[in-house]
């Protein structure tokens, strides 16, 4: 019995390691995964709409498709307007953890956030072909 549950347990541990090492590309420095910086589920409205501001503002996101008519305008949706805000920021500024805080209301997400007619580009979409590697705070 006890030689099962060692047998059991180095089987569970290797096969962690086989996982986390496939997981980081085979040992190359990390695995290329397509990202996107959305609002945070538990982000409050209060928060979101300054930093909303910012991003579409000063931050200079291209906040075109959430104005009037845009393919990603939803006046009844503060986060996912946010979102498409918060993420073309990240594309343009870097796609570093950094570019995707907005004091603590947005985080990374490798689950598409498109919808309907909206969709949202990811970090492997950017012209200059860069793209967030796990394991890298940086573009590669």
């Amino acid at each position: 019995m006890a030689s099962r549950i060692i047998s059991l347990a180095l089987f569970f541990f290797f096969s962690y390691i086989a996982a986390t090492f496939a997981a980081q590309g085979g040992g190359g420095g990390g695995a290329t995964v397509e990202l996107w910086c959305v609002a945070k589920n538990n982000a409050e409205d209060a928060a979101l709409q300054p930093a909303l501001d910012w991003a579409c503002g000063p931050g200079g996101a291209d906040c075109r498709p959430i104005q009037n008519n845009g393919p990603c305008y939803d006046q009844s949706d503060l986060q996912r307007t946010a979102s498409f805000a918060f993420n073309d920021y990240f594309l343009r500024h870097g796609l570093t953890e950094d570019s995707c805080n907005f004091s603590n209301t947005a985080a990374l997400t490798s689950l598409n956030p498109s919808h309907n007619n909206c969709k949202f580009p990811s970090s492997l979409s950017t012209s200059s072909g860069g793209s967030y590697r796990v394991g890298d705070s940086r573009e590669s």
